[in-house]
């Protein structure tokens, strides 16, 4: 039995992409706050705690613990219903944060769960079910950085995650084994095994320059993949804007300096 609002929709742009959600009457998208860019006039905005499904448990408190997991996987507190209160059709659109691709997923169509990084959801159909997946394994929870704490999205309606990059999709045979860096990850289907393992050898620890974990995948399972973490790019500008400017050579460098107007005399 259908538990979640049925939603059309369709992704528009390539780079800068955002999602236009088409509503029937009485019917409801959720979203992240700050996710909202438009929406039709008949369109009824209510903030709640949780994600307004039937698993976020009953009665004040848990509304709170439901909440209060939201939290813990790196999210808000609070999440957007938008209804259509009005006669005919309504539009309501969400845009991703940052440059990259906006994932739409049937869960019906996907086993009814995905596990996904912890900022990956972006907006839902109602009935979806957000919350958190904790990993079981002693080396995930202490070495899978990213991983540890992932969201969990179940229900047979439409959700949508986003990435930065290019994102990949890539479908895992039984037994089939995958090697990725943990913030690649965008998500994948609960059938896929999820750990992380230790870059053996001295030279990988102390040279290899990608860390000495990377998570692994073992199907049967589809996985999403992102080319450019969001966590790596933020990295790398923060490293370029904090650091004294380097030049590639002493005396060409303190000329280019001198050319562009950086030093002064």
């Amino acid at each position: 039995m259908i538990q979640n609002h049925e939603i059309d929709y369709r992704i528009v742009g390539e780079e800068m992409q955002y999602v236009e959600i088409e509503l029937d009457p009485n019917e409801t998208a959720i979203a992240e706050p700050g996710a909202f860019m438009m929406m039709d006039d008949g369109i009824a905005m209510e903030t709640m705690f949780g994600d307004g499904s039937n698993n976020q448990g009953s009665g004040l408190f848990g509304k709170l613990l439901n909440a209060g997991k939201r939290v813990l996987a790196g999210e808000n507190l609070f999440m957007t219903a938008y209804t259509n209160i009005a006669q005919g059709k309504r539009h309501v659109s969400f845009a991703s944060p940052y440059p990259g691709k906006i994932i739409p997923l049937n869960l019906q169509q996907l086993g009814n769960r995905i596990i996904c990084q912890k900022d990956a959801f972006l907006c839902a159909a109602k009935g979806v079910s957000i919350g958190i997946e904790f990993q079981k394994k002693l080396g995930t929870g202490l070495f899978g950085g990213e991983g540890f704490i992932m969201e969990r999205l179940d229900g047979d309606g439409m959700a949508f995650m986003h990435a930065s990059g290019y994102v990949q999709q890539k479908e895992l045979q039984a037994g089939e084994l995958l090697k990725i860096d943990t913030g690649c990850i965008v998500g994948f289907t609960a059938t896929v095994n999820y750990d992380i393992q230790f870059i053996g050898g001295i030279k990988n620890t102390l040279f290899g320059g990608e860390g000495v974990f990377f998570a692994t995948l073992t199907g049967p399972g589809i996985v999403w993949i992102q080319s450019l973490p969001i966590s790596r790019l933020a990295g790398r500008i923060l490293r370029y804007a904090t650091v004294s400017k380097r030049e590639e050579g002493s005396i060409l460098g303190g000329l280019g300096g001198l050319i562009d107007g950086d030093n002064q005399w």
